[in-house]
């Protein structure tokens, strides 16, 4: 029921063709724009603070402009960059916007490798000058680099630290500006490993600067740069001179999907967006391995090269639970499963009287786990009429029949989202005030008083709404029994990859642990957990495990629930209420090869997640009066 900020989206295309190829086929040398468009709409869902463009041209002669970006914040920010960049050409006159030749020598963004991205921001900064994506110049055109990215690194402290120790200085400390830096600085070596290697041979001016385009290698930039980063990514750069990279990192952390053929190369963070927009099949794409970059060279060579040795596979399963778009094939199934695996506790929670619920969802992105929840209490349905009609010791009248088959389970469309209110705004009190409003209901779509509601939600991570907006809104309804079910595990644990939820005493369940915690006189428990991460941070960084597990350790997981809804249950209501969340077996069984669930079980895959998570359970001590 509540927004996330989250992981950012990418998208990435290489035409291995001339201009003119795709004026003849398609009618129009602007293609390859109008896809990366396409692109960029198809993966809104990933970012809507921010958006930006860019463009490379390859083989210009000096004194022509050949790489170009256009950025924007907001969540209109797609349509106004391609807007800056189409009105540049509606003042083109028709004949000459049509001539490819003339297009390639005059107008912006005619070219042949082009980037997109949209941001959401994990930082909490704001401005222009952070959305991606971001540009290093430099007179030699293979010293330039575009770089863009869905990443978020843990070890930013560390790197920063080395580059200042070999004199750079930064101008700005984030790891997208820092990234930047270091892999421009490896970009430059190679470069100049390059420069040395033409003068060995003879070469002299153009034709060093020729051989020196024709033989930079981006795995060298790739493998001195990206081993310093402990975080999860997806990078993806364009260079001057005609390199397109994009890097995994090798947990396999954030996703990226890549398709080929001899007409193009295409990178998106989400399979279902290049599935649309080039007509594709499903089997036509294929996944970026962890550790793993996909590279065009600047003679349109296409390569997949092992960068980094690649971890236990740690992809993540959030991603699956909410983020990515319900309309992948593999997606949608394990959302369904996640709805069917939760049919057992739902019944325990109503009694298993079908008869008197209703069953219904908030918000949209949890309608595929709806109709998987409905497909299981349909089929425990099933079963429940066959074992009537088994031990009927009678042949069974029509109407004794029609008793038995025409039970059903009840669904209505009982939540609307009724206005457009982002409930992860940070300020607590306009937090508090939007979330009142972001909900209706349909009033009389169940009997009051003797049907119980069974909500069902992706994930259920602050319970601001539930608290603030749901619970009062659903209590309107007067039902017996209000029954809320996530889809997802307890969310009990900071991520530090991509999505903004990085303070334990945010989520709901952390909160409800610590009131049980005070609740029975075990403070004691708290400073023995304190005293053990400040000593777990002295070890070396790859020894350090995540003590913060053991604070949940004293309770059941039922015991949580049950405090959760003491904290999250408006004081003026009396309605029961019950949580239900999946189970850790549950996850993996819906969600097999997306093992990733640091979120739910604090096991994080790198050794700076780990760090981080202790050290938030560190400043939360410190800055309350727990202990």
């Amino acid at each position: 029921m509540e927004s996330l900020k989250h992981e950012c989206g990418v998208a990435m295309i290489r035409l291995l063709k001339p201009l003119e190829y795709y004026q003849k086929k398609y009618g129009t040398w602007m293609w390859a724009l109008n896809k990366l468009y396409l692109m960029m709409e198809k993966q809104h869902n990933r970012g809507q603070e921010g958006a930006g463009m860019a463009c490379v041209k390859l083989d210009t002669e000096p004194g022509n402009e050949y790489m170009f970006r256009e950025r924007a914040e907001g969540t209109n920010a797609i349509t106004e960059i391609f807007g800056k960049v189409h009105s540049v050409y509606n003042s083109v006159p028709s004949e000459q916007l049509s001539d490819v030749e003339y297009a390639k020598q005059h107008l912006p963004f005619a070219g042949e490798m082009y980037m997109g991205h949209l941001r959401y921001s994990t930082t909490g900064k704001s401005g222009l000058s952070y959305v991606h994506p971001f540009l290093r110049r430099n007179n030699w055109r293979a010293k330039n680099l575009c770089l863009c990215g869905n990443f978020n690194m843990t070890n930013i402290d560390e790197v920063f630290e080395r580059l200042t120790t070999q004199g750079q200085c930064p101008r700005i400390y984030s790891d997208s500006y820092i990234m930047l830096e270091l892999m421009g600085h490896r970009l430059d070596r190679e470069v100049e490993r390059n420069f040395v290697e033409a003068q060995q041979l003879g070469y002299e001016d153009r034709q060093i600067t020729r051989y020196i385009e024709d033989h930079v290698n981006t795995v060298n930039v790739l493998q001195t740069s990206m081993n310093s980063f402990d975080g999860g990514y997806v990078v993806c750069g364009l260079t001057g001179s005609g390199e397109l990279f994009a890097m995994r990192d090798p947990w396999g952390i954030r996703p990226a999907y890549y398709y080929k053929n001899e007409e193009i190369v295409v990178v998106a963070s989400e399979r279902p967006v290049l599935q649309t927009t080039f007509d594709l099949e499903c089997e036509d794409i294929v996944e970026l391995l962890p550790g793993s970059a996909l590279r065009v060279t600047r003679q349109g060579n296409c390569l997949v090269d092992q960068i980094l040795a690649p971890k236990a596979s740690q992809a993540c399963s959030f991603e699956r639970i909410y983020f990515s778009r319900g309309s992948d094939r593999d997606i949608y199934r394990e959302r369904k499963k996640l709805g069917e695996l939760l049919t057992k506790p739902i019944l325990k929670a109503v009694n298993h009287d079908i008869a008197h619920t209703v069953f219904s969802f908030i918000p949209n992105t949890a309608e595929v786990a709806f109709y998987g929840m409905l497909q299981g209490l349909n089929h425990w349905l099933d079963e429940q009429k066959i074992a009537r009609i088994e031990e009927l010791d009678h042949k069974p009248t029509r109407e004794e029949l029609e008793r038995i088959i025409h039970d059903y389970v009840r669904s209505e469309k009982v939540a609307i989202k009724d206005i457009k209110l982002r409930t992860f705004i940070t300020e607590g009190n306009s937090r508090n005030d939007l979330a009142s409003h972001v909900y209706d209901v349909t009033y009389d779509s169940l009997e009051a008083g003797s049907d119980n509601l069974v909500i069902i939600d992706d994930s259920i991570v602050r319970g601001t709404t539930l608290k603030k907006s749901i619970l009062r809104i659903l209590n309107r309804l007067h039902p017996k029994k209000i029954v809320i079910v996530s889809s997802a595990p307890q969310i009990r644990y900071p991520d530090y990859y991509g999505i903004d939820m990085p303070r334990l005493e945010e989520f709901c369940a952390f909160r409800a642990t610590i009131e049980l915690l005070k609740e029975r006189n075990m403070l004691g428990h708290v400073k023995a957990v304190y005293e053990a991460c400040k000593l777990e941070l002295q070890k070396p960084k790859d020894e350090r495990h995540n003590l913060v597990r053991k604070i949940y350790e004293p309770f059941e997981v039922e015991e949580i629930n049950h405090k959760i809804i003491d904290i999250l249950r408006p004081v003026d209501m009396s309605t029961p209420v019950e949580i239900v969340y999946q189970s850790i077996d549950g996850l993996h069984k819906a969600i097999p090869h997306h093992l990733g669930d640091w979120y739910f079980t604090g096991h994080y895959p790198t050794p700076g997640g780990t760090t981080l998570c202790l050290q938030a359970f560190i400043n939360f001590i410190d800055n309350s009066t727990i202990i």
